[in-house]
């Protein structure tokens, strides 16, 4: 009998009983799918086609940086004391020993200079925050200029826009929740602010601060709100907005095989996943070396929070700035009603942001009206091809931005050596004024752009060669061969272009492969079985791009096709070729509702 080195098992004993584990395990496996059904589930998910242009990456950052908040604020909360009962600090920190201060406060500063790498942790927690609300803003940017919020996928910017503002008030409940001079301060705003609501503003405040100001429960509660509430919320809609996304597969921009009824690009297994992975720990050694390295609200040199005192050239994380600037830019004015008031603050930060926010949720509705676009869209729009929509865009956000500066009007009275009110009035006079300039720079650019089909494409090198009479001619560089099978682009479609039908794509139905489609899906195994006859069937198949596949869809039989309207500033879709999905066959650049990825 054979023995294995440095065992007494013998080789057929062992054997075998690893050849039982497998059997075991295998059993194991097929009882689990026979109830959950998780292979075709999980063989779907591994073929998932993500496309492979790195603006989509945009989202991924949002949702890394969420992931790190949640790592992060878990062992935060292990060690934070929501309490605003006063003590005497008698910690490491020598400048404010023998200070009164609030045990919030006392325990920010143990975990900063006691906690083994508390201060990395909380400013990574910090950044972390930062750069999530940062990367939810220019995702949806993205979103917003390319077209990817049309038909069907309003819902997911609805979805986007409500994260967005949850995102918001969860970073002000967190930055609030130290209890230094500068939080307090804002926490003195924001009960004014709420206050100022006609009829349920003052109640509402006294209940969440635990009586009129400054309150006996506000941290509590707003721990409460930002640890357990406001993340919960926040997962629930993030796994939603996935979940859609998948439903109804990713927006592409035009290329080489894209098509309104397909998706070409990587599939999650092994390409995107090893390439979001890595992605995932880069974000994480992003946060982590700012964290380290670049102080963020160094709450021990401002001090515990006292009513009575306030600091100057001090403004909130850049996201609340321009609400912030929104106040200071506002004019004294007031509204007397008999036996009531309506403070000057209800109208720069609770009516404007109302009226902001609520044109961003009707948009993708309001621009569907105005163009008569009622199709189906998979295709995204490069923004000049759309100069209206660009203008819009580009304006509202110049608008954000001289609101942002009137946020630091103090700090740059201070730079220019000029008067605050100066400031104040240029910014004002600047917040009518910039806008529509901006909107019409952008119109005009995009109209230009659009007017020369190669702006924008990549123009091959060239080499200058010199005679020998001593003149120069400039000869093409030639590429490489692997390289130039790829190198050509894909022309854009100009406005108005009459689109060729799209071929009807390959169905898989519950059960049966088309014979079409059986040889592609050779190397994929079977089908899987859809849930009922009419959800929209999908296949993939490899395309004749190295390493990429495609997915193709089918939307929802007889979709209308879109119908003719008034046009405005958005170029009209043209109707000479109906393909499928009631959409122009490939679409591209002239009307395809993408989604909100």
């Amino acid at each position: 009998m054979t023995l294995i080195s440095g065992s007494n098992a013998p080789v057929g004993m062992r054997g075998k009983a690893a050849e039982a584990g497998k059997k075991a395990a295998a059993k194991q496996g097929r009882d689990l799918d026979e109830r959950l059904g998780l292979a075709s589930a999980g063989r779907w998910m591994l073929n998932y086609i993500f496309p492979d242009h790195w603006s989509f990456m945009l989202g991924e950052i949002a949702l890394y940086s969420f992931i790190i908040l949640l790592l992060t604020g878990v062992y935060l909360a292990f060690f934070f004391v929501d309490s605003a009962h006063e003590i005497i600090y008698h910690g490491s920190y020598v400048p404010l020993q023998g200070v009164k201060m609030s045990e919030a406060y006392a325990s920010t500063l143990q975990i900063s200079f006691n906690l083994r790498a508390g201060l990395v942790i909380r400013q990574m927690h910090h950044w972390a925050a930062l750069i999530f609300i940062g990367a939810i803003g220019i995702h949806m940017c993205r979103i917003f200029f390319t077209g990817a919020f049309r038909k069907p996928r309003e819902i997911n910017w609805t979805i986007g826009l409500t994260l967005m503002i949850l995102a918001l008030l969860n970073g002000f409940f967190g930055y609030s929740l130290p209890d230094d001079l500068i939080s307090g301060g804002g926490l003195r705003i924001f009960y004014s602010v709420f206050e100022s609501i006609p009829f349920v503003g003052t109640w509402a405040m006294e209940l969440l601060y635990g009586g009129p100001y400054p309150g006996t429960a506000v941290l509590s509660h707003f721990y409460v709100i930002h640890v357990f509430i406001l993340p919960l919320v926040i997962l629930g809609l993030l796994s939603a907005h996935l979940a859609i996304i998948m439903r109804q597969h990713h927006t592409q921009f035009p290329g080489k095989g894209a098509t309104e009824t397909n998706v070409v690009g990587t599939p999650m297994w092994p390409g995107y996943m090893a390439k979001s992975g890595g992605y995932f720990f880069m974000t994480m050694a992003v946060t982590a070396l700012l964290g380290g390295l670049a102080q963020i609200n160094p709450i021990w040199l401002f001090g515990p929070y006292d009513p009575i005192r306030i600091s100057t050239f001090t403004q909130p994380d850049w996201y609340i700035g321009w609400l912030d600037g929104a106040l200071r830019l506002w004019p004294n004015w007031e509204t007397h009603f008999p036996g009531h008031i309506i403070a000057n603050t209800f109208y720069p930060a609770v009516i404007l942001p109302g009226i902001i926010f609520n044109i961003l949720y009707a948009y993708p509705f309001l621009e569907a009206k105005l163009t008569g676009d009622k199709a189906y869209h998979n295709l995204l729009q490069r923004p000049r091809d759309v100069p209206g929509r660009t203008a819009f865009g580009a304006g509202f956000l110049a608008f954000f931005f001289v609101l942002l500066l009137g946020g630091s009007e103090d700090v740059i009275a201070v730079a220019f050596d000029t008067s605050v009110q100066s400031v104040v009035w240029v910014l004002r006079v600047g917040l009518f004024a910039i806008p529509p300039i901006v909107g019409a720079v952008a119109y005009l650019l995009c109209k230009e752009l659009s007017a020369v089909p190669s702006a924008g494409k990549r123009p091959l090198a060239n080499v200058i060669v010199r005679s020998v009479d001593g003149g120069y001619a400039a000869t093409p560089v030639e590429l490489h061969p692997l390289e130039a099978e790829h190198h050509e682009e894909l022309e854009p479609a100009p406005v108005g272009h009459v689109f060729v039908p799209e071929p009807e794509p390959q169905l898989v139905t519950a059960g049966v492969v088309s014979p079409a489609s059986a040889a592609e899906r050779t190397d994929r195994g079977p089908a899987p079985a859809t849930s009922a006859a009419s959800a929209p069937v999908q296949s993939t198949s490899a395309s004749d791009i190295p390493g990429v596949r495609q997915v193709s869809r089918q939307g929802t039989p007889g979709e209308p096709a879109p119908r003719s309207g008034r046009h405005l500033f958005f170029p009209r879709r043209s109707h000479g070729g109906e393909g499928p999905n009631g959409s122009n066959g490939d679409g591209a650049g002239t009307g395809p509702d993408s989604g909100s990825d």
